[in-house]
């Protein structure tokens, strides 16, 4: 007899904790995206995994579900690159370096970062969180 909760049933009880119906599909994703740890992605980079994987899911399921797991809080958006969305399994309040050229996002570690100045809201709204994506290259080597 298994002691525990094997780690389908853990995902299975997130999602439905969540207010989701924990379908097939949904699972299998949700193990894709948390069983590797905090994890940057994008719809298409997880539809490949979920393909590789042997998760019969399309493109447009993918992208459903990663905006419904979104809503609930169980991911946080990251738009970083004009059309390309990705998907940060780690919700807490953090900040992102962006490799340019390779399209990898990296989380900051707990550095201390401040923001000044930020503008007054609109009437009857408040800020709930600031972003920053610090986008980074590797350097030119100038000879000279």
């Amino acid at each position: 007899m298994e002691l525990g909760l094997r780690q389908d049933d853990d995902l299975e009880i997130r999602v439905r904790e969540a207010g989701l119906r924990p379908t097939r599909q949904r699972i299998a994703l949700a193990e894709l995206l948390f069983a590797k740890g905090d994890r940057h992605l994008s719809a298409e980079e997880l539809h490949e995994e979920a393909l590789n994987a042997g998760v019969t899911v399309s493109l447009a399921t993918v992208y459903n579900t990663l905006h419904q797991f979104t809503e609930v809080g169980l991911l946080r958006i990251l738009a970083l690159e004009g059309s390309r969305t990705y998907f940060d399994t780690n919700t807490s309040d953090h900040h992102h370096f962006f490799i340019e050229g390779e399209n990898r996002v990296v989380d900051i570690e707990a550095a201390p970062v401040s923001v000044h100045n930020l503008p007054e809201p609109p009437e009857g709204m408040e800020i709930v969180n600031v972003d920053i994506i610090v986008r980074l290259r590797p350097k030119v080597v100038r000879k000279g």
